[in-house]
């Protein structure tokens, strides 16, 4: 079993910028994917970012590109979120995942909130 744990949320300003982790632990971990999603009250979960795990290829969503940046540490077992330039419409709580590479999320963490003030 493969746990993901999220931290670096909190509140923020508008413009302001957060690093947001995932660490994951249990048997031995070697995805093929990492992503970021995140969910606003009242809204569905979206995609936000991933990157996989070997080649450290991205892929983000439109609204985050050129804000946000995914990233990797192998030997941490860790996954990174830089949010910059932040707005009150990202506001929502960020969870991570993992996916072997079937097409589905195998791994979820719980969640870490983010909020970002005007």
């Amino acid at each position: 079993q493969v746990q993901l744990v999220e931290s670096g949320g909190g509140l923020v300003q508008a413009g302001g910028s957060l690093r947001l982790s995932c660490t994951a632990s249990g048997r031995t971990f070697s995805p093929y994917t990492m992503g970021w999603f995140r969910q606003a009250p009242g809204k569905e979960r979206e995609f936000v970012a991933r990157i996989t795990w070997s080649g450290g290829v991205t892929l983000y969503a439109d609204f985050v590109k050129g804000r946000f940046t995914i990233s990797k540490d192998n030997a941490k077992n860790t996954v990174y979120l830089q949010m910059n330039s932040l707005k009150p419409e990202d506001t929502a709580v960020y969870s991570c995942a993992s996916s072997s590479g079937s097409g589905s999320w195998n791994y979820w963490g719980q969640g870490t909130q983010v909020t970002v003030s005007l």
